[in-house]
């Protein structure tokens, strides 16, 4: 199992943590992934980041929802809400989606539940964020949580499966390739 390590502008920036403090923390750690979520800043700041992140670390680098920045980085995650504002049709978003940032990039979406995963599989993605595992005080509006039930609803997925929500470095999972932490690198 890998880490995917989740950087958070707001986390960082309510912990006075540098990118390039994240950065090491999640290299030390071995991390794979490193997903840039930014949900308030402007896109030039987004950008900037993200370069930042490039120049520091050569694992896989995915920025949330900002397609439109995916030439600096490996690829993309889109969560259902972002999708839905692509189409309402969450099928139809997806081809859209995978048009835009063409094959050769990465693209993720989350999952909450047995039916988006199932739904998923049926999706020309690369892998699915599947959540949340426990409760997390960085995301707020948790749909549901899915504890134990979480390796066998990702045992349903064709792609690979990273677990999202709460989960900490000591967290093992059987079905499942990447455990996706954000706050808990930095606890």
């Amino acid at each position: 199992m890998q880490l995917y390590a989740l950087c958070d502008q707001e986390l960082l920036d309510s912990r006075s943590i540098s990118i390039e403090t994240f950065v090491q923390i999640a290299m030390d750690n071995d991390a794979a992934i490193i997903q840039y979520r930014n949900k308030t800043s402007d896109i030039s700041f987004i950008k900037q980041q993200l370069i930042i992140i490039r120049k520091l670390f050569d694992g896989f680098l995915i920025v949330n929802d900002k397609y439109e920045l995916v030439e600096f980085c490996d690829g993309v995650h889109v969560g259902r809400e972002d999708l839905y504002l692509i189409d309402k049709d969450i099928h139809k978003a997806v081809k859209i989606l995978r048009n835009v940032i063409n094959k050769d990039k990465i693209l993720g979406i989350s999952t909450h539940n047995k039916k988006e995963v199932l739904e998923a599989n049926e999706m020309d993605v690369n892998y699915i964020g599947l959540g949340a595992y426990r409760n997390t005080s960085t995301k707020k509006d948790i749909s549901g949580i899915l504890g134990d039930s979480i390796d066998s609803i990702a045992a349903l997925s064709k792609h690979y499966v990273g677990v999202i929500g709460g989960v900490k470095l000591g967290d093992n999972f059987d079905n499942v390739r990447y455990k996706v932490i954000g706050s808990g690198l930095l606890d």
